[in-house]
């Protein structure tokens, strides 16, 4: 089993709004997502909020999604979100593919391919589009007793950085593993990239 993690408890203090809620097609972004993660092979999708908790959770009231907060979201950095996120993983889950909620051009067929690249605990699994990471990424529960020991400003990063962690690099043919939205010109070319 494998635990979808969606990171949405960020401030979207670039958009200048809430930027999870914002319309994608018939679909708000954080909908988009959510939905792309529901069609993959994944076990259970949770996702994390803080910023706009309740209007993100009344987005998500139709989805069978469960809703997890993080009341460090304000001062936290997306570390603490992860941290959160993986806490209330099913004791079963193998592996948790943290997805960020602000790329809906996130695609099915980059997770299937995440998936199936995964065959051993010994690696993180992570998109790569021209010598370029992306996301989502794909993190066994062996990585998860040092993400969720790390302290506060630390960088996720530094524990498959660490010595003894390895990276798989997942080869994928779409630049949509690297577009996320941060400010309102993102957001318009997302639109106009989706058409």
């Amino acid at each position: 089993m494998i635990s979808a993690i969606v990171l949405a408890a960020g401030l979207s203090a670039r958009m200048g709004r809430p930027k999870l809620l914002l319309p994608y097609g018939e679909r708000t972004v954080v909908e988009q997502v959510v939905s792309v993660l529901l069609a993959s092979p994944s076990g259970e999708v949770l996702v994390v909020t803080g910023h706009e908790r309740e209007a993100v959770e009344r987005a998500l009231a139709g989805w069978p999604v469960r809703a997890v907060f993080n009341p460090d979201y304000a001062t936290g950095e997306m570390l603490s979100s992860v941290q959160v996120g993986l806490g209330a993983a099913s004791a079963e889950s193998r592996a948790a593919l943290l997805a960020v909620g602000d790329m809906p051009a996130v695609e099915a067929g980059v997770v299937a391919q995440l998936v199936a690249a995964y065959r051993t605990d010994d690696y993180v699994y992570i998109p790569s589009y021209q010598m370029r990471a992306g996301h989502p990424v794909l993190v066994p529960r062996s990585y998860w007793p040092a993400i969720l020991a790390l302290p506060r400003g630390a960088s996720l990063r530094s524990v498959w950085q660490a010595e003894g962690s390895r990276i798989h690099w997942v080869t994928v043919d779409t630049p949509s593993v690297l577009r996320d939205m941060d400010t309102p010109a993102d957001y318009e070319q997302e639109l106009r990239l989706r058409k």
